[in-house]
C-alpha cells in the first residue's frame, strides 16, 4: 500500500511540504529545537510561562514566514533570529532588564553530586560563587547577555551566532569579547566586596 501523494513527500522532503503548507512537516522540522529555544527564553526571561509563550509566538511566525527560510542555511540560526527578533520587539523597554535564572524555578537551587563528598563549607562556597556569577550576569545588558548565552549555553559556533543575531562575525567576536570582560570585571569587583 503506497501513502497518499502528499505524504510520501512529506516524509522525502519536510523543507519543501512545509514550504507547501503543511503544518505537521513544519512541527517535525522545529520539535528538536523547541526545549532549546525554550531554555534560552527561560535564561534570558527567567520564567518558564513568558519563554513558553516567547516560543509559540516564535513557532506562529516562522510558520508564516517560511518561504523566507532559505534553503541551504542555517536552519537552527533562523529560528533563533526569529526567537531574538520576537523578543526584541515583544519585550523591549518591558523587561528589558529582567534576571536570567542559571537554575530550574521549578526545582530551586541545584546541588551537583560529586563522586567525592565536599564538605558543607565548600558546598557554601560553590553556591555563593554560582550567586555571585548569577548577580553579575544579570547586570549585564542584554547585548552582552544574550551573546554570552547563545556561546556558553547553547555552545553556537561564531557563524551560527552571527546568523542568529544578523550580525557579522567580528561583530558577535568583538561582542563577546566585551560581554566576558564585563562579566570578569563585575565578579572581580564583587569577589572583592566579599
Amino acid at each position: 500500500m503506497s501513502l497518499p501523494r502528499s505524504s510520501a513527500a512529506t516524509e522525502r522532503d519536510p523543507l519543501e511540504a512545509a514550504r507547501r503548507g503543511d503544518e505537521d512537516a513544519f512541527a517535525r522540522l522545529v520539535a528538536p529545537y523547541r526545549g532549546e529555544l525554550h531554555a534560552h527564553c527561560y535564561r534570558m526571561l527567567g520564567s518558564v510561562f513568558e519563554a513558553e509563550d516567547l516560543v509559540q509566538e516564535t513557532y506562529i511566525k516562522a510558520l508564516r514566514g517560511f518561504g523566507s527560510f532559505e534553503q541551504g542555511t542555517n536552519f537552527r540560526a533562523w529560528m533563533y533570529r526569529i526567537l531574538r527578533n520576537t523578543f526584541l520587539t515583544s519585550r523591549t523597554g518591558l523587561r528589558a532588564t529582567m534576571t536570567v535564572a542559571l537554575v530550574d524555578e521549578d526545582e530551586g537551587p541545584s546541588v551537583q553530586a560529586t563522586t567525592d563528598r565536599q564538605t558543607p563549607e565548600a558546598t557554601l562556597i560553590d553556591r555563593d560563587h554560582r550567586d555571585l556569577l548569577q548577580a553579575a550576569l544579570e547586570e549585564l545588558p542584554v547585548h552582552f547577555r544574550e551573546v554570552i548565552l547563545l556561546c556558553e549555553v547553547e555552545e553556537m559556533s561564531y557563524q551560527e551566532m552571527a546568523d542568529t543575531l544578523n550580525v557579522p562575525i567580528g561583530t558577535v567576536m568583538s561582542r563577546l569579547s566585551r560581554a566576558r570582560a564585563a562579566l570578569r570585571s563585575s565578579v572581580q569587583k564583587k569577589l572583592q566586596k566579599a
